[in-house]
């Protein structure tokens, strides 16, 4: 069996507007944003094959069949709503019965697909809780249980974080010490699942088995600015991602 893995990965992608106001006078400008360079950098250097639907572009991206999902070997949410995989434009203008991506992830890693939910501003809860996470059906797929409203949780002065290596295989080859993050979304572990790293007494890195398939929660950001420059380019990064899509995807 072939190490190089499939790889669909949604989000880390913004269309922002400025406005700048001069006294009198304002203009407006539109860009495009992506953190999604992070992680494209991490996972192509590790030789997966790795598809990325920017947020946009969900709803004619995303795989809408469970033959079409289940050719990947996992999936990846971060820093993306809940509302982008159900509110399709389509749907939403002319009344058309469409298909229900989240159902279909969730049937995904019950028939044994590998999921994992980065943190971020609209994962989990996110800011003002708009990520709108929680009472989904993907909920009871994490290892971890979400809170009501906005669960972000800022470390302007950064929080330091440490794992066994020796308490499971994805740890295997990292060290002890990690660099330090600046913010995470909380969250509370469930029963039975394993939280393999903690940031404040919360679960930093989770992971449980669900149905035949496994999922991970990864709390904090995998860019910046939860993930720094000390984070995001640490020499053990692109290891810890490696150990955890093979986790996820019953790699040896």
């Amino acid at each position: 069996m072939s190490d190089r893995l499939r790889i669909l990965f949604a989000g880390e992608t913004a269309i922002v507007q400025t406005t700048e106001v001069k006294g009198h006078d304002f203009f407006s400008t539109v860009r495009f944003a992506e953190a999604w360079s992070v992680m494209e950098k991490v996972l192509s250097s590790l030789g997966h094959e790795v598809t990325h639907i920017p947020c946009h572009l969900v709803p004619t991206g995303f795989p809408q069949t469970r033959e079409d999902l289940a050719g990947y070997d996992v999936v990846i949410f971060s820093d993306i709503g809940s509302n982008t995989f159900l509110l399709f434009p389509e749907m939403v203008r002319t009344g058309k019965r469409l298909p229900n991506l989240l159902k279909l992830v969730r049937d995904y890693v019950e028939s044994g697909g590998g999921f994992c939910m980065i943190g971020g501003y609209m994962t989990f809860q996110g800011m003002e809780g708009k990520g709108k996470w929680k009472g989904t059906v993907l909920e009871p797929v994490l290892p971890v249980d979400l809170i009501f409203g906005d669960d972000r949780v800022e470390v302007p002065e950064g929080a330091d974080l440490r794992c066994d290596p020796g308490a499971h295989e994805i740890l295997g080859g990292l060290p002890a010490e990690w660099p330090y993050i600046l913010g995470y979304n909380r969250t509370a572990a469930k029963p039975g699942a394993k939280v393999l790293v903690e940031v404040e007494g919360a679960p930093l890195l989770a992971v449980h088995e669900y149905g035949r398939g496994r999922a991970a929660a990864y709390t904090t950001d995998c860019a910046p600015h939860w993930a720094p420059a000390a984070m995001h380019e640490w020499e053990y990064y692109p290891l810890l991602w490696n150990n955890l899509l093979k986790w996820l995807a019953r790699r040896p």
